[in-house]
This record gives C-alpha cells, sequence and structure tokens, in this order.
C-alpha cells in the first residue's frame, strides 16, 4: 500500500497525557500534524502536551463512560471536520486472578477496563465513520498488544479485550477496502513498553519513545499491520507454532 502523510493532518489521540500517547503525540508533532485532539482522564498531563508543542488541543474524558464518549463523538462530528486520523491508544490493564473465591470483587474495575480497552474504540470507529470516509484520504490506527496474539495468565479480560480488537479491525479493514478504500484501517502491535502501566513487572521494556516511532513510521509507511519491537519475533514464532508461543507468552 502506498505511503500516508502525517503533515497537516487533525489527529485524535487517546491516552494522550502519558506512556506510548505521550510519546506518539510528539511523533506526530515531529511528522508535522497540524493539530492533535489530545484525549485522557488527566486533565493536567493533557494541559502539559502544550507546553511541548502548539499543536495540542487538550479534551479531557473518561472514556469508560458511555455518554462521555457519545460526547466526544458529537464534539468531533460538529466541531473537527478536517479530523482525518484517529488513533485509539488508551488502554488499562488490571491484573486479576479469576480463579481467586473472592473474584467478583474486580467485577466493576473489569467492566471499565472492558469499556476502555474495547467498546472505546468501536464507538470512537463507529461514530466518525462518516466524516472520515467523506474525506480524500483517513486513517484509523487501533492500538492492540503482542498480547492479542497469545494471552498471559496474569490479565485474562485485557488479553480479551485486545484480541476482541484486533478480530474487530481487520474485519473494518475488511469492509473499507470493499467500500471506502480511501480509508485505511490499522492494527498496531506493540510488546511490552516502559509506561506506567507496566512498572515493576516484566524484562527487556521498550522505550514508549521507540514504540511510538515504529508506530508513525509504519503509519507513514502505509502498512496495515505495525508490529512493533518483539513483537515482530512473536508474530514469526507463532506463525510456526501458535503453542510455542503461548507457552512463551503465559507467564507474562
Amino acid at each position: 500500500m502506498a505511503g500516508f502523510s502525517l503533515a497537516g493532518r487533525t489527529v485524535l489521540l487517546t491516552g494522550a497525557g502519558r506512556g506510548i500517547g505521550r510519546a506518539l503525540f510528539m511523533q506526530l508533532a515531529a511528522a508535522g500534524a497540524k493539530r492533535v485532539i489530545a484525549v485522557g482522564r488527566d486533565a493536567a498531563a493533557l494541559d502539559a502536551l502544550s507546553t511541548l508543542s502548539p499543536i495540542a488541543t487538550p479534551y479531557p474524558t473518561d472514556l469508560a463512560d458511555p455518554a462521555e464518549r457519545a460526547a466526544l463523538v458529537a464534539y468531533l462530528t460538529e466541531k473537527e471536520p478536517d479530523l482525518s486520523v484517529v488513533i485509539n491508544n488508551a488502554g488499562t490493564q488490571l491484573p486479576t486472578d479469576l480463579v481467586d473465591p473472592g473474584a467478583a470483587r474486580y467485577l466493576p474495575a473489569l467492566a471499565g477496563e472492558i469499556a476502555v480497552n474495547f467498546a472505546a474504540p468501536i464507538d470512537l470507529c463507529v461514530g466518525l465513520l462518516p466524516g472520515l470516509i467523506a474525506r480524500p484520504s483517513a486513517m484509523i490506527v487501533n492500538i492492540t498488544s503482542g498480547l492479542a496474539i497469545a494471552p498471559k495468565s496474569g490479565a485474562p479480560v485485557y488479553c480479551a479485550a485486545k484480541a476482541g480488537l484486533r478480530s474487530f479491525t481487520k474485519a473494518l479493514r475488511y469492509q473499507a477496502e470493499a467500500r471506502a478504500p480511501q480509508l485505511r484501517i490499522v492494527e498496531a502491535l506493540p510488546p511490552l513498553v516502559d509506561t506506567e502501566m507496566t512498572r515493576g513487572r516484566g524484562r527487556g521494556k521498550i522505550s514508549a519513545k521507540a514504540a511510538a516511532a515504529e508506530i508513525v513510521r509504519g503509519m507513514e509507511a502505509g502498512k496495515t499491520e505495525i508490529y512493533v519491537g518483539k513483537a515482530k519475533l512473536l508474530r514469526a514464532i507463532h506463525s510456526l507454532s501458535p503453542a510455542l508461543a503461548d507457552r512463551l507468552m503465559r507467564a507474562g
């Protein structure tokens, strides 16, 4: 597929306040994006982006709340007619032992985890599709995880949500290829990234800056699937032996 220029684009970026999202913001600025509508829960973290680049437009909201997601879609539809890139990056991971007799206590938090990791990207994709399809060219990037390929034992709902988003992204790509080829549907699969969410666990992490740089390079290269860092190796192992990939990833 041909390349895709980010120069002059208006971009929606969720989870923009920290981690991969903050690093993506910096990469988008370097790539010449005109404006980034920076979405997240931490208003102060979003405001801080404006000190890094004037292209930031902070939009604090809680993507776990369906009403707030609907309000975001309504705002973008009415106020941002130039929006042509959507990056669904926001994510949250809750380590859980569901075999524990008291696991029911996790249910409220798990509902939020599903909402942010799975329901929110779907709502934003569906709600913003009419405007994106009307553009001469546009792109949706859903950021999943290597855990969408092979899950780990410690975060079953996170893994399931990312696997579901992977399938949704692929099916949506099929539809766009057939009916709206000017709209590119992209999946980015990072490995374990050194962020606040992963603090205290795992080794050999890639930096958020390096992960974001690979994602943006993949977008500009026109890739439909962007395997970041060690996710490339996981993909190769899984293609040869899914059972081996499962064993390698199981412990997390």
